[in-house]
């Protein structure tokens, strides 16, 4: 492809068929492994290249747990959070242990903060008090609590999406919110298509749809209490998600020349430090917003 966008990401620019049996897939399992630390950076030619991200404590003595964290953006968010300096809590489902592994493995390996793993599907009975309660237990404290977990499939039941990606949001922000104080802060995930729609997930766009609205009801709710509450709304990203929504055929070439900034999709770890700014003290002032990361593909309309 003579055309390609310019760009050190190479699996954005020569995105293959790929396709995951189970979802919410695997990181180890994409075809091109996706980037979750190296941001892309430009020099004085108009050059692009990688460089790791280095926290400077922005986060540092904070505790934050992060639901879907082992793979794609939360996981992303897990490590920069770790970088910059927060104890984090992962909480992913049981089948995505080795992804969770290898989590935990970077975070030891390349910063001092601690890490706990929470394998539960927070759908069942109980699983929302069992997270906080093993948080608590082993952090003592909740500064930041980040809601990323949810799943995408298509034309899937409309009583289970909401399930997973709404229902169990708001039981643990009912949980969480008890630990959090003055100062403290909740992220959600929403998405691009909580704005523009999307014929092929229709409920799963109505989900993140919801979560916008959530997100700024709960903004209000708890701000006279100094807790603030806003979302980001990711575009397209290279993660498990998107090869185990889609098949192989589906995957080749997926968004190249479809998004307007850089012409291509997202890497996780484009994504890392909206949440940080959200979580840490430059975000002190901001509540009730919803933080757009899509390269253009939806602009306006918070």
């Amino acid at each position: 492809m003579s055309d390609k966008p310019i760009s050190a990401y190479k699996a954005s620019v020569e995105v293959p068929a790929q396709n995951q049996e189970n979802l919410p897939g695997l990181d180890k399992n994409m075809a091109i492994p996706a980037e979750h630390s190296r941001v892309e950076c430009w020099d004085e030619d108009g050059k692009p290249y990688l460089k790791e991200y280095v926290g400077s404590e922005k986060l540092k003595g904070k505790k934050a747990i992060i639901t879907g964290g082992d793979s794609g953006i939360g996981r992303a968010v897990t490590i920069f959070f770790a970088r910059e300096g927060a104890d984090v809590t992962v909480v992913y489902l049981p089948e995505e242990e080795e992804d969770a592994k290898s989590l935990e493995s970077e975070i030891t390996s390349n910063s001092s903060s601690k890490i706990l793993l929470i394998p539960v599907d927070l759908t069942a009975n109980g699983a929302t008090k069992k997270v906080i309660s093993s948080h608590m237990e082993k952090f003592g404290a909740l500064d930041i609590l980040v809601n990323n977990a949810s799943k995408q499939i298509m034309t899937s039941g409309i009583e289970d999406t909401f399930q997973a990606n709404i229902i169990q949001m708001m039981q643990l922000s009912r949980e969480a919110v008890p630990h959090l104080k003055r100062g403290g802060a909740i992220i959600n995930t929403s998405s691009v298509v909580a704005y523009k729609g999307s014929s092929s997930f229709l409920d799963y766009s109505a989900t993140k749809g919801a979560i916008a609205t959530f997100t700024r009801s709960l903004a209000t709710q708890l701000a006279p209490k100094g807790i603030r509450v806003n979302a980001v709304a990711p575009g397209l990203f290279y993660t498990p998600l998107q090869p185990a929504s889609r098949d192989a055929q589906g995957m080749e070439g997926w968004g190249l020349g479809a998004v307007p900034l850089h012409g291509r999709v997202g890497q996780p770890a484009e994504i890392g430090e909206t949440y940080v700014l959200l979580a840490g003290p430059g975000g002190n002032y901001i509540t009730g917003t919803v933080i757009h990361v899509n390269g253009g593909v939806h602009i306006g309309g918070a």
